[in-house]
This record gives structure tokens, sequence and C-alpha cells, in this order.
């Protein structure tokens, strides 16, 4: 079969998506780009967002536009938590978040059979064990992602995330360093560690184990630079900071998920801590790392947030002075408790908030990359005759040269500063 696939979404879904297309390979399909012709269109989606939803629905019906007689096959998060929504889409195959090995077998059957429609739906709630998937990639990825942990209890009042993934569940530590080992051997110099909310590893597993054990496991293990994927700021602690500071290839790059600087809209959110907290984790990462870039997520628009919560959380990303930001306006979630509480912004009232907040985000990012004059990048890609990578602190790095960089990693020296990103000019020391 040749199959064509589509992934919206966060990192997991993306690992997903890359672990599907290897299982689909070894059976010994051949994958084929989602714009072509195939014999198979498999969407894997995202409900983070009612926007997510829509545009879930519309590569899907794109899909079947493109080919008729094709397989149409949809999974992922939006089909696990919106079973009604999907009766009328033109899909052959619907399944969630579970059982990937399950589901190849379905798309071949689907693809074999041509008959009704079907649907393999669990009850996300009631899984209990972390399905092991092929963690990298395809031939020319320069960097890895192992996924480590998979559900979420945090029950955010925006999030419907913990519906679509179930609860906490880790990969043994054994099982993550053994996989290390097999990525770092292919030639990957960079592994991402992932999950949807990883600072919870080990909480099933109920053996003393928590994420700095794992992390320092992989470090080991692997070799290469090892990134960690959005941290829960109470994973920052003193024991933490002191012990990931002594891995030598771990990347000093920490995205703390903050959401909001104000504590009474992070109340709202249902967060599990408040700024003071934050803010101690920023302060304990840069008393043990030499300028890590600490980044961030926020919403804009939050129900209920006034123009002083607004300024309030204005205040603090700027005392925070983070390397860089993801800011959104708030995105009505349907099923969530969010959804339903009083004082909704108006849609403009958040574009402008997400617009001001960008625009200090922006100046903060400037300030962090203004800072280096030499740094060593793994180069990932040439576009437009610029080589792309990045630093162990995940900033971009451009540079012009006739050599193949892919996944080479080379000291560059820094000659000017871009919109998010430095320019810079290879300095002739050879591979790193």
């Amino acid at each position: 079969m040749r199959i064509a696939f589509y992934t919206l979404g966060c990192k997991v879904n993306q690992y997903e998506t890359q672990a599907l297309e290897t299982l689909f390979t070894q059976r010994g399909h051949t994958l084929v780009p989602f714009e072509g012709e195939a014999d198979v269109y498999v969407i894997n989606s995202c409900t983070v967002t009612a926007v997510s939803d829509k545009k879930s629905r519309q590569t899907v019906r794109q899909a079947r536009k493109r080919a008729r007689s094709a397989v149409v096959a949809l999974c992922g998060c939006y089909p696990q938590t919106h079973r009604s929504d999907i009766k009328d889409l033109p899909v052959d195959l619907v399944a969630g978040t579970g059982d990937r090995l399950g589901f190849v077998e379905l798309v071949e059957r689907a693809y074999e059979e041509r008959q009704e429609k079907i649907t393999a739906l669990d009850d996300a709630m009631k899984r209990r064990a972390f399905e092991a998937l092929p963690a990298g990639g395809l031939e020319g990825r320069t960097r890895a992602m192992l996924k480590v942990e998979d559900g979420c209890v945090n029950f955010c009042s925006y999030c419907i995330i913990p519906y679509a993934r179930g609860p906490v569940r880790s990969l043994p530590l054994r099982d993550a360093a053994t996989q290390a080992v097999k990525l770092a051997a292919e030639g990957y110099k960079e592994l991402v560690l992932t999950g949807i909310e990883i600072s919870s590893w080990g909480r099933d597993l109920r053996d003393g184990t928590s994420l700095i054990d794992l992390i320092e496991a992989v470090c080991s293990a692997a070799g290469c630079r090892v990134r960690l994927g959005s941290l829960e700021p109470r994973t920052i602690t003193d024991e933490f900071c002191r012990r990931a500071a002594q891995l030598e290839n771990l990347c000093p790059h920490f995205h703390l998920s903050m959401q909001s600087g104000c504590d009474a809209t992070l109340r709202r959110m249902n967060r599990k801590y408040d700024t003071a907290r934050f803010m101690e984790s920023v302060e304990l990462l840069r008393k043990h790392f030499q300028a890590p870039a600490i980044t961030t997520d926020m919403i804009a628009g939050f129900p209920g947030e006034t123009e002083e919560e607004f300024a309030q959380s204005l205040d603090f990303i700027q005392r925070c002075a983070f390397a860089a930001m993801h800011i959104f306006p708030y995105s009505r979630r349907p099923g969530t408790p969010a959804a339903a509480m009083p004082g909704h912004v108006p849609k403009a009232v958040k574009e402008e908030r997400a617009r001001r907040a960008a625009e200090i985000a922006a100046r903060m990012e400037r300030r962090y990359l203004e800072q280096w004059d030499k740094v060593e990048v793994l180069f990932e890609e040439e576009r437009d005759g610029l080589w792309r990578g990045h630093t162990t602190r995940y900033c971009e790095v451009r540079v012009r040269s006739q050599e193949n960089l892919h996944n080479q990693l080379r000291q560059i020296s820094v000659t000017s500063v871009g919109e998010g990103f430095l320019e810079g000019e290879l300095l002739n020391l050879g591979n790193g």
C-alpha cells in the first residue's frame, strides 16, 4: 500500500506518527506525500482546541476529495473525545490514541476488505500500561523523539487532553535507556524526551524513581545531546537542578508550562502552582546553569481575566526574562470547565492582549540572543541557500555554506541577530 500521513498537534502526535510510519514500512508498505495520490490517507488528529477539531475534519474531507477510492483513516485525540462528531465524516476507519499496533492491522484490513466503516475506540481512562512504540524517525532526520510517558491527571480547567489520553503511564527506565542507546547508534545527535506530561514520569511505577532518575539514565546511555520536553514548574527543585547540572549532554533548555502570570487566573485554570513557585523554579535554574534558555507558554484572555490581571501577567513575564515564549489567545474548548465559566473575553480583546504580550516576548528573546558570540550548532536542513540548525539552548542559527551540513555539529561565529534567530559563519574547527 501507498500510505500518506497528516499530523496535527503536539510532539507526542509527531512521535506517534513517526512510529506508525516505521511500523508500516517494516511491513512492506510505502510512504508517499499527503498532497499526492495514495492508497491510504491517515490523519493523526488533535483536539486541544475547537480550531484543532475543525482542521481535523477539513483534512479528512480533503483526503476523501483527493481520492474517492482510497482508505481514509482518522486516529488520535479528536475521535477519542468526540465520538458523536465523527459519525458523518467520510472515513473508513476511526481509532483513538491507544493500540497503535492494532491500528496498523486495522488499516490493512480496511484496505483489503473495503466494507463497512471500522470503529476502534476504547475508554482511555481505563488504560494502565504504557504502549511501547518504535522510537526515532525516518532516515534523514537529525533529532529523534523518545516518548517516555503518556497520560495526564492534572485536569486543568481549559484542557480536554486527560480525557483523550487517560492516566499517567511511564516507559520503564531500563527500556528508555535501551532505546536511547539504539537511537544514538543509528546516528541521531539529539534525543528529545517527550510525553503528554513528562514531569509525572514514574508516578505509576511506584518504585521511588522520578524524572531526574530517567534523565540521568538516558543521558548516560545516549552520549549525545538530550533535550527535555515541557516541564511542570514544581519539577524544578534544588535536587533536580543539582543532579541535572552534572549531565554534560543535557541541553540547558527548560520549557516551563506557565499559562498565566497572575495567581487569580492560575487558580481558575486549576494549575497546581502560583507565581511565587514558578519564580522559584526560574531562579533555581539560573543558579545551577549558565544562561539557561527558559521558555514558556502563555494564554491571553482566559475567562474572567481583567485588564489588571493581564497587566500582572505582563509584569511577571518581564521579571522572568524568558528566552522565548509561545503566546496564544484563549480558545474555548467545549467539554471543559473553562468553557462554562462566566466572563469570556471578546475575541478582539484576547487577540490584542496576545499581541501586546508577543511584543514583550520578542524584546526578551532578542536580549537573550544578543549575548552569544560563538555557539555550537546541530544543523538540520538547508532552505533558500541557508543551513539552519539549533544550539543546545534551542536558539535557531542560520549559516550560508556550500558544504552539506546535515546532521553535523559545528562551531559558529555569530555575526548578527535576526528576528528570533542568529546568523553566523562556520569556524573551520572540524565536526564536533
